[in-house]
């Protein structure tokens, strides 16, 4: 069983790169076998069902996500800790990772269970990631909720307006406009 339980967790990190590099708009257990090296049939031995497979895919996804949050050194204040979230949120697998919430998003998987439960408890990870890094950074925990919420609704808000718009000097304005707000917050 402990060897099942291994090659389950490679396929899924294989199956979550291929993801991450290919999406989730038009996914066939066909071709993502092919690449990864196995069959459609035995992804469906490991995993119960696409949508098991799909639910595995995204949770591994926003682990990589959180991990690289919780990566980051402590910053020296909250304005900084906010600048530090958005480079590593930015950051080429941190982006990936959050296309595929998108993805999953635009195609309507978050309303529906499995997909419910796995993001709910996805964001708890994720929001836990930011608020200890504020909190870190000298927030207060009575603040910090707070800041949180506007943080990642920005920060979400941001990264789909990132493709549309190319001028970054605006979007380093607009960054450190939300920088100073949740400084503000956290010292309000």
């Amino acid at each position: 069983m402990a060897r099942n339980t291994a090659r389950r967790e490679e396929l899924a990190a294989q199956a979550t790169d291929y993801a991450l590099n290919h999406g989730l708009i038009g996914l066939s257990l066909r071709p993502l076998a092919a690449e990864i090296g196995t069959s459609d049939r035995m992804l469906l031995y490991h995993f119960a069902s696409k949508d098991d497979l799909v639910a595995t895919m995204l949770r591994i996804s926003n682990d990589r996500s959180v991990q690289a949050v919780r990566a980051l050194p402590r910053s020296r204040s909250v304005r900084a800790a906010v600048l530090d979230l958005w480079r590593v949120s930015t950051s080429e697998e941190s982006d990936l990772c959050h296309r595929m919430y998108v993805e999953a998003a635009a195609l309507g998987l978050l309303g529906r269970e499995p997909y419910v439960s796995v993001v709910r408890e996805a964001n708890e990870h994720w929001v836990g990631a930011l608020a200890d890094h504020l909190v870190a950074a000298g927030c207060t925990r009575t603040r910090v909720e707070r800041a949180v919420t506007l943080l990642d609704a920005a920060f979400m808000g941001l990264q789909l307006d990132l493709p549309l718009d190319p001028d970054e000097s605006k979007r380093k304005r607009v960054v450190s406009d939300l920088a100073d707000a949740i400084a503000t917050i956290a010292q309000s």
